[in-house]
């Protein structure tokens, strides 16, 4: 039987050793996978055979707000994905759920709280349902876009011209064209704009 293999992706070396202690004290056979950036863990999570479980920092390089949750969901809609962050966990949490994540671990939590969580979600357990944002409509909608998609309505947040996503992705502008058409349609919009204001439920500030 294939081994269990699990996804960290945080960009601090020190806090991916305290989850790798987590996870060996969890799943002791588990095959653990390293990503310092946001670009590297979807990577891994494309090319990987088996992936049962990603433990995701919000806060890491190539990641903004919540991007990287709604990007590594597209990539692995089956795999649980474990948020363990430094923010504020009563905001956070309800809204890494819209997006596709299982639960939200503070990463002020012991080791003994982090291995219990890594344990829940491997057996595949969901945190319990808090009160729902206002914009987790939004997000559902969002969370529904594939990984090309959702790399174009990035590309579009930014304020790129198709060209420039096209340019970007190393795809055609007509299938950044064809992207839109579908974005428009998940999101329930009409145009660009409306898809950029349905969008900030990612809650993404480009140029901080």
């Amino acid at each position: 039987m294939t081994a269990r293999t699990i996804l960290i992706a945080d960009d601090h070396p020190l806090f991916r050793q305290a989850l790798k202690l987590a996870v060996r004290r969890a799943a002791p056979d588990a095959v653990v996978i390293e990503a310092g950036q946001l670009g590297e863990a979807a990577e891994a999570a494309r090319r990987a055979d088996r992936l049962d479980l990603i433990l995701l920092d919000l806060r890491m390089p190539g990641s903004q707000g919540f991007a990287g949750v709604a990007l590594l969901h597209a990539e692995r809609p089956d795999t649980p994905i474990l948020v363990i962050s430094s923010a504020d966990e009563a905001e956070a949490a309800p809204r890494v759920r819209a997006y596709g994540a299982v639960g939200f671990v503070s990463k002020t939590a012991d080791l003994a709280a982090l291995e219990q969580a890594v344990g829940r979600a491997l057996a595949g357990e969901r945190d319990a349902p808090a009160s729902a944002p206002a914009e987790t409509d939004v997000a559902e909608r969002v969370a529904s876009l594939t990984p090309g998609e959702l790399k174009v309505l990035l590309g579009v947040l930014a304020g790129r011209l198709n060209k420039q996503i096209a340019f970007d992705l190393g795809i055609s502008e007509a299938t950044v064209k064809g992207h839109m058409t579908a974005i428009l349609r998940k999101l329930g919009v009409q145009n660009r704009t409306q898809a950029v204001l349905a969008a900030r439920a990612l809650d993404i500030r480009f140029g901080d």
